[in-house]
């Protein structure tokens, strides 16, 4: 089995700070000794092999898909639940307080809060951590903030091997926060089995970044921050997109998609929220649309990797990269169409062409 020449850790919390992930000067890990930590639930190697997976690295990713197929039959049954919101909607509080509720009733909770990649770094700003400091520290809850690695709407491409890891650990809920931009929610849409959509109180659909497309992947309207003196327009909030709902063809087949109102900061309402998750989940299963989902989001996940399998090729090849420079720079003065610079791109790649 392969080692790694020098592990990379997720330090956590040192004398109250959380530490950025660095490599320290460590014992070498074998793909046995990351498979039988991650089954044992050993925090520690998990945070490990999840850097591992996230790593460009070629010997990284050796050792990785190594042990993500030794892991892979010893996942338990998670549910895992997507979570967006416009910065602001209280995306971290709301996580933080289903999250507690979740580690009181005995669950093992893991959740991927999809950080922007650090500008100087590159790697992960770790700021749910520090937002979320109760979850944090439970024994039953494990934070992993991801850097984007500039993927679209700041989704880590390594979130779907996370997830494995997170469920080979016996983590049986999964949340997966998307930084509420673009179109990240289609990519989380594609990572899990419930959607949530978080907002606010009477800022409006155009402050929101709401659009019709966001609202039609989603599983659940909840209206967050309905305490105090914004619960009234709260209320008004949710009754406009229940009548709206009304309209729209739902997210998941054989279920409808409500509206709801809740208070992360007071508690209230999460429970409720809990309890329709789970009604979800219910429904879903004894239907059989649920197996299907995860069915197909398997087969999205095929298809993601072959297609960057081979764009990686693609510029790998000898003076392809130069080419494609050239191609497009007569494409954008309009001595060439787009489409025979693509044609002609295509063209290097075949057996015997380009060399």
């Amino acid at each position: 089995m392969r080692t790694i020449p020098r592990p990379l850790i997720d330090k956590g919390k040192v004398n109250g700070e959380w530490q950025m992930n660095e490599a320290p000067k460590s014992p070498q890990l074998s793909a046995a000794e990351f498979i039988q930590g991650i089954r044992g639930g050993d925090r520690v190697i998990l945070g490990r092999a999840i850097t591992l997976v996230e790593s460009n690295s070629p010997d990284h990713q050796d050792l990785a898909q190594e042990v993500l197929a030794a892991v892979l039959p010893h996942r338990v049954a998670s549910l895992r639940v997507g979570i967006t919101g416009a910065p602001g909607a209280g995306k971290s509080t709301f996580i933080e307080a289903l999250g507690k509720l979740l580690t009181e009733q005995g669950h093992k909770v893991a959740v991927t809060a999809v950080d922007p990649s650090s500008s100087l770094t590159g790697g992960s700003i770790l700021g749910d951590k520090t937002r979320m400091e109760e979850l944090a520290v439970d024994a039953r809850a494990f934070i992993r903030p991801s850097p984007s690695g500039g993927a679209l709407g700041g989704v880590a491409r390594k979130t779907r091997e996370t997830i494995v890891l997170f469920e080979a650990a016996g983590f049986d809920v999964v949340l997966v926060e998307t930084v509420g931009v673009g179109q990240s929610e289609v990519l989380v849409r594609s990572l899990v089995d419930f959607f949530l959509l978080l907002l606010i109180p009477g800022a409006g659909d155009e402050l929101q970044g709401i659009k019709r497309g966001v609202i039609e992947l989603a599983d659940a309207i909840v209206m967050n921050k309905a305490d105090g003196s914004q619960l009234q327009a709260a209320e008004h909030s949710r009754a406009d997109f229940e009548r709206a709902l009304g309209y729209l063809r739902p997210a998941t087949e054989g279920w409808q998609t409500r509206a709801w109102l809740t208070s992360a900061r007071t508690g209230t309402g999460i429970p409720e929220i809990w309890s329709m998750v789970k009604e979800f989940q219910t429904v879903t299963t004894g239907s059989g649309v649920l197996a299907r989902r995860r069915a197909e989001q398997d087969r999205h996940w095929v298809r993601s990797l072959v297609r960057d399998g081979l764009l990686d090729l693609m510029h790998a090849k000898p003076g392809f990269s130069e080419q494609m420079a050239v191609l497009e720079e007569k494409v954008a003065s309009g001595e060439l169409p787009a489409t025979t610079a693509a044609r002609q791109l295509l063209d290097l790649l075949r057996p015997g062409q380009g060399q």
